[in-house]
């Protein structure tokens, strides 16, 4: 009852499958495994921040470059603020107020410059009022301690990277932003320093791209339940065919057929019948006496086609009964 299965259909249909199933299961824990690694990356972060806030704070030198291990550490530099080329960096949120940040370029003693933001401040950063109040930057040398923080790029939350901003202000805080603006070399990082100055309020400094749990680690979890479930639809497919094959087979092989099947097999299987009757009448016709055996056994003939088109078994009935007239016909003469 099975043996549809050897067919070329099948071979295709099971190769497919054969294929198929472990592709998706692998592509799912494929995608599992890049959620996972975020989670993990995501408590390793946490874990870092956490000792970061008390560890003591290192060179800024010895943190470079930054990396997901780096950020977030607590880094000192020393140097003198540049008061000529303070920015202020608009449309930033803290404890969901709006508002901007300030910052500061730091002239270090290697004679790069480090941005540092010194704070954020409610408000609007167009609004001379709001200007204002920014406190300026302490005179002569300083040592500045802040979280260390890898260049922003256009998919930083809270970036301004369409341009078009006023002078004093900068949409990315990033060393390919500030190398139009300032005439000396600039760190590929900033930080946020930890004790802000009246009234500012210290910026807290963000988890490393790639380490949190994100709308992407979000679409890996997606992703693994939709391979699973493209596994489990082929299976489903493949049962559902070989039952609906395997219930053919038996139908036909318990001669439940459907009703246009069996009137088909029942036309071919009459019309062979009553080929066969005809023929039969013929030679009798034929060895007996000649014409009038010719003429019963052609009318037989057209008879059992006639019946035989109605009911194949009843044609082929009829095709013997003709072909036993056309004998009797054929003896008259002889008497």
């Amino acid at each position: 009852m099975y043996r549809f299965l050897l067919t070329p259909r099948w071979w295709g249909i099971n190769v497919f499958a054969v294929l198929a199933i472990p592709f998706c299961i692998f592509m799912g824990s494929w995608q599992l495994s890049r959620f996972e690694d975020r989670v993990d990356t995501h408590q390793q972060q946490e874990d870092r921040t956490a000792e970061a806030k008390t560890a003591a704070a290192r060179p800024l030198t010895e943190l470079l470059p930054v990396d997901k291990v780096t950020s977030g550490r607590q880094a000192t530099a020393t140097g003198r603020y540049d008061t000529a080329h303070q920015l202020l960096v608009p449309d930033r949120q803290l404890d969901q107020r709006r508002g901007f940040y300030v910052l500061t370029l730091l002239r270090t003693d290697g004679g790069k410059a480090l941005p540092v933001v010194r704070g954020w401040l409610p408000g609007d950063a167009n609004a001379a009022g709001d200007r204002a109040e920014v406190p300026a930057p302490p005179s002569g040398e300083v040592k500045v301690t802040g979280a260390l923080q890898a260049s922003e790029n256009q998919g930083t939350d809270g970036v301004h990277a369409g341009g078009g901003l006023p002078a004093g202000q900068l949409g990315m805080i990033s060393a390919a932003s500030l190398v139009n603006i300032v005439p000396y070399d600039v760190y590929d990082a900033w930080i946020t320093v930890t004790d802000a100055q009246a009234p500012l309020r210290a910026v807290p400094p963000t988890a490393a791209e790639g380490s949190g749990l994100d709308l992407k680690a979000f679409q890996n979890l997606g992703y693994t339940g939709e391979w699973f479930v493209f596994a489990g639809f082929v299976v489903f497919m493949w049962f559902r065919l070989f039952r609906r094959e395997a219930e053919a087979a038996r139908d036909v092989a318990l001669g439940l057929v459907p009703e246009q099947e069996a009137e088909t097999a029942g036309a071919s299987g009459g019309a062979g019948a009553a080929g066969a009757g005809a023929a039969g009448s013929g030679a009798a016709g034929v060895g007996a006496a000649g014409g009038a055996g010719r003429e019963a056994g052609g009318a037989a003939g057209a008879s059992g086609a006639e019946t035989a088109e109605a009911a194949g078994a009843s044609g082929a009935e009829t095709a013997e009964a003709a072909g036993a007239s056309g004998d009797g016909g054929g003896a008259v003469p002889r008497s």
